[in-house]
């Protein structure tokens, strides 16, 4: 995913470390799936409160972008607000948020600098923690290589998928797509072949992106390059770039933790994602989700041997 505005984005990337899961009082505390609407318009956003040296401190996952940080805190009691800088489809647009919470659910709204103004609710995220299973499935394709079987875009109109020798490939920028069967835990494979310049991404129960990226050296820092869970997770390592060669991710998603391994190399091992990414298609984090993957940034994405394996009954 593009970095709308690289020095906020930046910042928020040096901040999302130092956030910690501290107790304390505010009835905000912790962490929220949240659900912004005005109209027939809607899109999931995610917030996170802790105590930052006594004061609270938030970040947020907007409409798009990543994780980060928000100006003027302001904490009293029941009521909670601040402000941000959000993307909607060009330069950033300062946004105000206020909200109350009541028996762990919020309300509130969103006032746009423009004028638009959006409905807020939000009920706390799950803490998704489970134990690994004891045995897994063999790997089951959810692609078959032959057809667009089992998966859907995201807007047929803009639709440039199509299953090619075996491979899904998205032959320019356009509709983003998805498998119809959903996911909880799961083992997967898939193979990749991203083009120089390419941008795309791979979405856990399409609510965590896997970033999938060649774009300039200087455009992504860790936090948004190949292999982040992005905007919350780097590599633990860099490895070789391969633009327009195959290569590979085996991701095992339990509840919220993630292992990554790319090209056989362990780069996130049993980490915790903290919540939903942007772009994410709902932040229902603790429902079953498909595999999701961008295709509405550039074209000359490839994915190839897209295989499951659940726990085991």
């Amino acid at each position: 995913m593009k970095q709308f505005w690289l020095v906020l984005i930046v910042g928020a990337a040096i901040l999302v470390p130092a956030l910690s899961q501290k107790h304390v009082s505010d009835p905000f505390a912790g962490r929220w799936d949240l659900t912004i609407t005005a109209g027939n318009t809607s899109y999931p956003s995610w917030m996170e409160l802790v105590d930052e040296g006594g004061s609270p401190a938030v970040r947020i996952v907007g409409r798009s972008g990543s994780a980060r940080s928000v100006q003027d805190v302001k904490a009293e009691g029941s009521h909670l607000s601040f402000t941000s800088d959000e993307s909607f489809g060009g330069k950033p647009i300062k946004v105000t948020w206020a909200m109350s919470v009541h028996s762990d659910k919020l309300t509130g709204k969103q006032h746009r600098a423009d004028g638009i103004d959006y409905e807020l609710t939000g009920v706390r995220a799950p803490a998704l923690k489970r134990k690994p299973p004891a045995a897994w499935t063999n790997p089951e394709p959810l692609f078959d290589g032959k057809d667009l079987n089992g998966w859907e875009p995201d807007n047929p109109s803009t639709n440039h998928w199509v299953a090619k020798n075996g491979e899904l490939v998205n032959e320019t920028k356009g509709a983003n797509i998805r498998s119809t069967r959903p996911l909880e835990d799961f083992k997967l494979h898939i193979e990749y072949n991203c083009p120089p310049g390419g941008n795309s991404g791979v979405y856990l129960r399409g609510r965590y992106e896997v970033q999938v990226e060649y774009e300039p050296a200087d455009k992504n820092d860790r936090y948004h390059g190949m292999g982040s869970i992005y905007g919350f997770l780097p590599p633990s390592m860099d490895l070789p770039a391969r633009p327009g060669q195959w290569e590979t991710y085996d991701i095992t998603l339990v509840g919220r933790t993630v292992t990554v391994v790319r090209n056989s190399v362990t780069t996130i091992e049993n980490q915790e994602i903290p919540g939903i990414t942007g772009g994410a298609i709902d932040s229902h984090e603790g429902d079953p989700g498909p595999l999701y993957i961008q295709g509405d940034h550039t074209g000359g994405m490839k994915y190839r041997d897209i295989t499951i394996s659940v726990p085991r009954k």
